[in-house]
């Protein structure tokens, strides 16, 4: 009886926290203020700028699309060379040496996919390089991938006579800093 009252406070939290985050989230994706922007306005506007990304911009479905495949496949590949040359790569105190192409693979393929299945030994296997600047950047920017195109197809179900969904790297770029990165 105890677990069950346990899952039932805990449906009972989740869905009490769930309303508000939904509700800020879809603040977020829309472009409108949040009590965050102040802070992290500037700094969006600077990846904006430093990347070359027009804010206002509306992709169609397709350059919607080809912008997710393409920035993952990009994320895969720069993964799978950290993990295989982590050997030579720096913050490698203990000397590990890169993973086989294989291990490295699926563990790309897992990261960028946000399943995360790792199929390694933790700290004895990858260097604080290929942990820091591989796994933890795709934990977030994959999660980042998925708000993204879930909010395109639904602004794609909104705006069925309109033309254009957003733009990918704004979304991206917003999962990041306003969503991901507070929680975290």
């Amino acid at each position: 009886m105890e677990t069950v009252i346990q899952y039932a406070v805990y449906l009972i939290i989740l869905v009490a926290l769930g309303i508000p985050l939904g509700a800020y989230m879809g603040k977020v994706m829309n472009g409108e203020k949040v009590f965050l922007s102040r802070l992290l306005g500037p700094c969006e506007r600077l990846i904006y700028r430093v990347m070359h990304v027009k804010s206002d911009e509306q992709m169609t479905a397709k350059k919607y699309a080809l912008s997710a495949v393409l920035f993952n496949v990009i994320g895969f590949a720069i993964l799978f060379l950290i993990l295989l040359l982590q050997g030579i790569l720096p913050l490698n105190p203990e000397g590990i040496d890169g993973n086989s192409w294989h291990l490295a693979f699926n563990t790309a393929a897992s990261f960028m996919t946000n399943t995360n299945w790792q199929a390694y030994s933790g700290e004895s296997a990858l260097s604080y390089f290929s942990q820091m600047m591989g796994l933890t950047v795709q934990n977030f920017v994959s999660a980042a991938t998925g708000i993204a195109v879930l909010f395109a197809v639904i602004r794609g179900f909104i705006k069925v006579k309109e033309k254009g969904i957003g733009s990918f790297w704004v979304d991206l770029t917003r999962s990041v800093l306003y969503i991901l990165m507070p929680l975290a």
